[in-house]
């Protein structure tokens, strides 16, 4: 499904393919009151959440990147419903609508500007002339990959440390998958950033005598969203999973399968560990990409020479 990227910012936010996840959270009693639907649903999340990340890392156009990593984040969603964790799996949703559609728009920011171009193999260099959208980008793709305080972090760790306290062949599998898929947001996120600001520019010269930044009545969406991908999940976690918390009593769940506590008293290495994912991802993406532009200009030298 393609469309124009506001459409594509509020499709993969707020509707349409969230809507599933929805359906599950709402039909709560009926899932959680048989241990084969959740053990289905937990395995096909699990595996959703990493396939669709490993298939984030071979796409080279800007839209289909943050795409598949609306699979993946769909897949975290899931696989906690399938873990009984129905308001872990909202809270991420939230979380997610934040800076997906601050990633969005901010790439429609870059195709307006770039006369259209989406190909992430023809833009590098660019941070000079988008300052604002190369800073949105950022912030988004920082907030996305769960970077610690910010907005992803709260809710995406919270999924896997309860994965991991559920001890359980289900629990570990999700657990598994969901670091590996971590690795792979992390790695593709950044590979993005490095191809379309950082890297030496590998786009045609009337594209960047006609590259500009977006009109202010276009940046001002991208700043508000920026401050929610930044807070919102510090300020709204007590709200939607703290203990207590009474505002989300009707989404039955069996309380044999409420495990939230356990995982709050893990040891610190185990919580640490898909932040060591991610952080891996991180530092192989600018490896790997720095590596590719050095072997690119050694044959052009000597193709030149």
């Amino acid at each position: 499904m393609e469309g124009p990227t506001p459409v594509s910012a509020l499709i993969h936010a707020a509707t349409l393919v969230v809507a599933g996840v929805f359906l599950i959270i709402r039909c709560s009693a009926l899932f959680d009151n048989s241990v084969t639907a959740l053990m289905v649903v937990a395995i096909v999340g699990s595996i959703t959440s990493f396939f669709a990340a490993s298939v984030g890392l071979f796409q080279n156009d800007l839209k289909r990147v943050i795409a598949y990593s609306t699979c993946s984040q769909l897949g975290y969603m899931i696989f906690i419903s399938g873990l009984s964790h129905y308001s872990v799996s909202l809270f991420h949703l939230a979380n997610h609508a934040v800076f997906k559609a601050l990633l969005f728009l901010s790439a429609g920011c870059i195709i307006h500007g770039l006369s259209d171009e989406q190909d992430l193999r023809k833009m590098g260099g660019l941070g000079n002339i988008f300052p604002v959208s190369y800073v949105m980008i950022l912030i988004g793709s920082l907030a996305l990959i769960g970077t610690p305080f910010l907005t992803g972090f709260y809710s995406k760790d919270c999924i896997l440390e309860i994965a991991i306290a559920k001890q359980s062949f289900v629990g570990n599998f999700s657990y598994f998958l969901g670091c590996s898929a971590a690795f792979c947001t992390a790695f593709y996120s950044f590979r993005l950033v490095f191809l379309t600001f950082v890297n030496k520019t590998n786009t045609f010269k009337s594209y960047i005598q006609t590259a500009h930044e977006a009109p202010i009545k276009m940046i001002i969406p991208l700043m508000i969203l920026s401050i929610g991908a930044i807070v919102h999940g510090f300020l709204t976690r007590d709200i939607v999973i703290g203990l207590g918390c009474l505002l989300f009593n009707n989404i039955f769940i069996n309380y044999d399968n409420f495990i939230l506590i356990d995982s709050e008293f893990l040891p610190a290495f185990i919580k640490n560990i898909p932040l060591l994912f991610t952080i891996c991802g991180i530092v192989l993406s600018l490896f790997l990409i720095n590596c590719f532009n050095v072997n690119k200009d050694f044959v052009l030298h000597l193709k030149l020479a």
